[in-house]
């Protein structure tokens, strides 16, 4: 079979936090929760903006469409919903938690866990690109610089993270997913080198087979991770970090340091990186604004400033999108 010819499904994870069925279900997984658990929350693992629905995946895909309109198909990977705006085609699958993901693990909050389970997308191709909502492409997609002979795409950040020993409770996930890869990579492969450093919020080429091998292969790390219902520090998420390590390490991928821009909605100088985004918008491979916000309310600018960016950078709406909606 010619890889090359096949196209490249994109899959998404998507939830919108304000849905009052949504949220009930959320306030009974915390309520259940013991007191153990809930120290175990990993840094900013249950704030209001892990979950908020900015409009993102909505210009998400305006933005798919405009740079890598060659794609293959769309999987949404969704806890049982659906955007009002959203319109369902031959084009895109919803896939529910529940299809991919044991009842008795369910609910799951933790896009860590999710995220582990993409690989068993019924139908999911080779080569596939995984998307948090918040990372958009900026630019035409070459596919040839995501997947060459050479390997998958992975992007570095610049800045180093402090060499930790042991995983640290009042760190960020993708810190503490860096300190388990290293245990487990030195573990495993005496010759390997660790670089403190974490991946870049970028969009994720993927390889459906290497994943497959990952999970028979760290059968541990898997069932760790899928043990979690919120973001838990002593269970960081491997797909961000330790599948490109694992993947760089036997020659499967290539790094590369790039320039594209990580937004920050709670930063201090937040207005001024949107405006460095409008003047740079076109020339980066891609850029992520996260909602740093937390827990502000919905009203807030700094709330408001990511859906009011978005439309000016991607104002024509795309296929998926119903016409009677604004």
């Amino acid at each position: 079979m010619n890889l090359s010819a096949k196209k490249i499904d994109i899959v998404y994870l998507w939830v919108d936090g304000a849905d009052p069925v949504w949220r009930a279900k959320r306030k009974l997984a915390l309520l259940g929760s013991s007191d153990p658990e809930r120290q175990q929350l990993t840094m900013h693992g249950d704030v209001a903006g892990r979950y908020r629905d900015n409009q993102e995946l909505r210009f998400n895909l305006r933005a798919l469409e405009k740079f890598f309109p060659d794609h293959g198909h769309i999987y949404l990977v969704t806890d049982r919903q659906i955007p009002a705006w959203l319109v369902c085609n031959q084009d895109i699958t919803l896939i529910d938690h529940a299809s991919i993901m044991p009842t008795e693990a369910l609910p799951v909050f933790d896009s860590g866990h999710i995220e582990s389970y993409l690989h068993h997308i019924p139908n999911l191709s080779e080569r596939f690109i995984y998307l948090n909502d918040d990372v958009f492409f900026g630019a035409p997609v070459h596919i040839d610089h995501w997947f060459s002979s050479d390997g998958v795409a992975v992007f570095k950040e610049k800045n180093a993270v402090p060499d930790y020993g042991v995983l640290q409770k009042n760190e960020t996930a993708l810190v503490n997913a860096s300190i388990l890869s290293k245990q487990w990579l030195q573990q495993r492969y005496p010759q390997y080198q660790h670089v403190h450093r974490i991946f870049a919020h970028a969009p994720r080429p993927m390889l459906k087979s290497v994943m497959i091998e990952l999970e028979r292969e760290a059968p541990e790390l898997f069932e760790l991770v899928r043990q979690t219902v919120f973001r838990d520090w002593e269970r960081p998420p491997i797909v961000p970090d330790l599948v490109p390590r694992w993947m760089l390490y036997r020659g499967l991928a290539n790094l590369h340091e790039i320039d594209y821009r990580y937004i920050c909605s709670g930063d201090a100088d937040a207005a001024q990186q949107f405006d460095n985004l409008l003047a740079c918008f076109g020339n980066l491979a891609f850029f992520c604004i996260n909602d740093t916000s937390d827990n502000a309310d919905p009203g807030d600018p700094q709330l408001l400033r990511i859906p009011e960016t978005l439309a000016q950078l991607l104002p024509l709406a795309s296929r998926f999108e119903k016409d009677d909606l604004t």
